[in-house]
């Protein structure tokens, strides 16, 4: 067990009976937190340029039937423009192979439907922060009782993984989950699946990612050489859902890979060659609807389009990604409930998180080819003593990732050690 995941305490679990209908399955191995990260991050990055690609009736008329969520926001749709304050975005990714077609396994076996991804963005109140944090799927958490899709009741537990609560109740329940868990209310949500993230990065044209060391991972037919990779469709969903094949192929290095990506993907969205295509805008939108099922709060393109304006000025640097703090525990991970707290004051308090500086075998590497992002220091020019101000709240260990102005790489872990 590495230092950053060691138990701060030791705590028994009581595991409660599952209240629910069937029985629960074994998720195939193509199951992973990878699949939904880019594409659902990519709606809500849109940057806010493309409202008439978005209001199209084209991409409109597409859009799936609504889930209704426990904490959705009520009231008239807003008029085009900035969402109103902050809000609480659920981004899930379903490892359900129906209708997915070939190369996602056998769409007719009897699997439970899991949320492998589980990622929450909160927007800050006065859009000048962004943090999204990764939610691990083997992490044990309290599931409330949750009402399916068919009206189906599933009681509450005390301690299951937080993968499982798409399979009880869909997505309403994974986001009353992370509610619970957080005590961040949730007004908007999305889900996808296989093919999503494959037609959103394309609809991008493809995302730059930096590889240090190379990455071949049999199990998902990975095979990436060192130096910059574009990446996209099926490579681009293959490189996300790999675990074996980067950092030291736990699920937390999956997530660290995967923040590689995510930072390359809103730095491409943010690119005046994204920006200034409406083709490539209409397209993201167009992938992103055809492949998602949202919640009633976000079935008007108007309302996707006034989230996307409240992220399209908040600087990389204040866009930031994080792994929920959780250390290792018999048959999966356990919240490291003090480290947790901290993350969520600094959420509330609308700051970006600050990251732990120590390393951890799980992490990415930071990228030696990097643009300068400071202008060279005149060394004769006179030294200013700023003070420094402690911003309270902020600092925590064990929390982990990056932001988006951060450039690092994928690191490959040798066949031989997988």
């Amino acid at each position: 067990m590495s230092d950053q995941l060691r138990p701060r305490s030791k705590r028994s679990k009581q595991i409660s009976p599952i209240a629910r209908h069937g029985r629960l399955k074994r998720s195939n191995a193509f199951a992973n937190v990878a699949k939904v990260l880019a594409a659902a991050l990519a709606v809500v990055m849109v940057s806010g340029v493309s409202v008439a690609a978005l209001a199209t009736l084209n991409v409109a008329a597409s859009i799936k039937p609504g889930i209704e969520l426990p904490s959705e926001t009520e009231g008239a749709i807003p008029s085009i423009g900035s969402i109103d304050g902050g809000a609480n975005l659920l981004l899930v990714g379903s490892d359900s192979r129906a209708g997915q077609g070939d190369g996602y396994g056998d769409p007719e076996e009897e699997t439970a439907v899991l949320n492998d991804v589980t990622m929450l963005m909160h927007i800050a109140e006065d859009h000048s922060s962004a943090t999204v944090v990764s939610f691990p799927r083997d992490t044990f958490v309290p599931i409330p009782e949750c009402v399916g899709p068919d009206g189906e009741t599933y009681s509450a537990m005390s301690s299951q993984k937080i993968n499982t609560t798409l399979n009880y109740g869909g997505l309403s329940c994974t986001a009353a989950t992370v509610t619970e868990l957080t005590g961040l209310p949730i007004q908007y949500a999305a889900l996808i699946q296989f093919n999503g993230v494959a037609a959103m990065s394309e609809a991008v044209g493809g995302v730059p990612v930096c590889i240090a060391e190379p990455i071949v991972d049999p199990k998902t037919d990975l095979n990436l050489a060192a130096g910059e990779q574009e990446l996209k469709g099926l490579e681009a969903l293959q490189f996300l859902r790999t675990r074996y094949g980067v950092g030291d192929g736990s699920d937390l290095g999956r997530i660290s890979n995967q923040q590689v990506f995510l930072s390359s993907l809103v730095r491409t969205l943010k690119s005046a060659e994204t920006l200034g295509d409406p083709f490539k805008l209409y397209s993201i939108a167009k992938a992103a609807v055809d492949n998602m099922e949202l919640s009633n709060s976000m079935q008007s393109p108007d309302t996707m389009v006034s989230i996307a304006m409240a992220l399209k000025d908040i600087p990389l640097e204040n866009v930031v990604f994080v792994q929920y703090p959780v250390y290792n525990v018999d048959g999966g991970l356990e919240v490291d409930e003090v480290a947790a707290e901290t993350l969520i004051s600094t959420i509330e308090a609308d700051l970006p998180p600050q990251l732990d500086s120590a390393d951890a075998p799980f992490l990415s590497q930071s990228d030696p080819n990097a643009p300068a992002t400071e202008a060279p220091v005149d060394p004769n020019a006179p030294v200013e003593e700023v003070p420094v101000e402690e911003v309270p709240g902020t600092q925590a260990s064990n929390v982990y990732g990056q932001n988006a102005a951060e450039f690092t790489c994928s690191s490959g872990r040798p066949v031989e050690d997988q």
